[in-house]
């Protein structure tokens, strides 16, 4: 008998996978549903989301609804996007910015909920640790899949993360804004079926 995405949600946000590893403790934060035609891969929240437990619930997830130009009713609406990060809980503080997502989430989570999902039309990649585990190496770096994200398999859109740490990123790159936010807002709406 099959499972069915509640149980495995339910179950996901119980995981103590990795909770000896885990600064702030375990605070799974997923959000899911059969019906979202739109999938957001990120990296794992920082300390504001395990606050809060509400994905994307800080300034990094106010440029990333401005880049869709969406407002948080749609952001937050699991029947149009669910959100699925590399790593479901906080990872902790490294030296340049959180730690890396735990090795021990995408592969224990990703495929049992992202299974599950058999609507979704556009899925983003954001950041380099989903970019990596979904699309590989045919590019080196993250700008470089950013930038080519044409060769990106259908339905797949590599982003950088839209951390305010990244301004200088985006100073670099200006052909981010001019040339990949128009082509990442076309195909959202046509994902949501505008």
């Amino acid at each position: 008998m099959a499972t069915s995405l509640e149980n495995i949600l339910q179950d996901a946000r119980a995981c103590r996978l990795c909770k000896d590893d885990l600064p702030l403790g375990p605070r799974p934060v997923v959000r899911a549903e059969t019906s979202s035609p739109v999938l957001i891969i990120g990296q794992a929240p920082g300390t504001k989301v395990h606050a809060s437990g509400i994905p994307w619930d800080d300034v990094s997830g106010n440029n990333l609804r401005e880049w869709l130009a969406i407002d948080k009713t749609v952001f937050y609406d699991t029947r149009k996007i669910s959100i699925v990060p590399m790593g479901l809980c906080y990872p902790g503080k490294g030296k340049s910015g959180d730690l890396p997502p735990r090795p021990e989430c995408a592969p224990k989570w990703h495929e049992p909920i992202i299974g599950q999902l058999t609507n979704i039309k556009l899925t983003l990649l954001i950041g380099q640790y989903a970019q990596l585990h979904y699309l590989g190496k045919q590019h080196k770096t993250l700008t470089e899949r950013v930038r080519h994200w044409k060769d990106a398999p259908e339905g797949y859109f590599p982003l950088p993360h839209p951390s305010p740490r990244n301004r200088i990123w985006m100073k670099k790159n200006p052909w981010f804004e001019i040339e990949v936010l128009p082509e990442l807002r076309q195909r959202f709406d046509s994902a949501m079926g505008k």
